[in-house]
C-alpha cells in the first residue's frame, strides 16, 4: 500500500511540473483572415477581427493586431517565446481593404506569412521593427 501511495505522490508531483503555454495579446479567430476579402470595408474588418491593438497611417490607414505565444517546459522556469505575430490590414483612402499581411519571425527576420515575403526597407518596416522589439520583452 505504501508503494502505491508513493507512486501516486510522485505522479502528482511530476504532473505539477509539466509545461505551460501563454497567449498574450490578440487571439486570431480560426478562418478570420479568409472572411476579409480585398475591397472589404473597414466596418466589415471590425466586425470580423474586433478592435485592433494599434492603428497607424502609412499611405492610408493600417490596423495592427499583435500577439505573442510563449511556453514554459517546466514549472518555475523562464518562458520562451515560440511565436509572435502582427496581423496588418491595409486600407486605401476610401477605407477599403487593399492588402492583408500576417507578419511573424522566421530565421530572426520579419516575414509576411500571407505573401510569403520579407518586407523591404521603408516606412512599413520601420514601424514593424519596434513592434516586434516591444513583443520580445517578457
Amino acid at each position: 500500500m505504501r508503494g502505491l501511495a508513493a507512486a501516486a505522490l510522485v505522479g502528482v508531483t511530476l504532473a505539477a511540473c509539466t509545461g505551460e503555454q501563454f497567449q498574450k495579446g490578440y487571439i486570431l479567430p480560426p478562418g478570420a483572415l479568409e472572411q476579409i476579402p480585398i475591397g472589404a470595408s473597414q466596418d466589415q474588418v471590425l466586425i470580423v477581427m474586433g478592435t485592433p491593438s494599434t492603428v497607424a497611417t502609412l499611405d492610408g490607414e493600417v490596423f495592427y493586431y499583435i500577439s505573442q505565444r510563449a511556453e514554459r517546459p517546466v514549472a518555475f522556469m523562464n518562458q520562451k517565446v515560440v511565436d509572435q505575430r502582427v496581423i496588418a490590414i491595409y486600407f486605401d483612402k476610401n477605407r477599403r481593404v487593399r492588402r492583408l499581411a500576417n507578419y511573424g519571425m522566421q530565421d530572426g527576420r520579419i516575414f509576411d506569412f500571407v505573401s510569403r515575403t520579407t518586407p523591404t526597407s521603408g516606412q512599413e518596416l520601420s514601424y514593424l521593427t519596434p513592434l516586434f522589439k516591444l513583443l520580445s520583452f517578457n
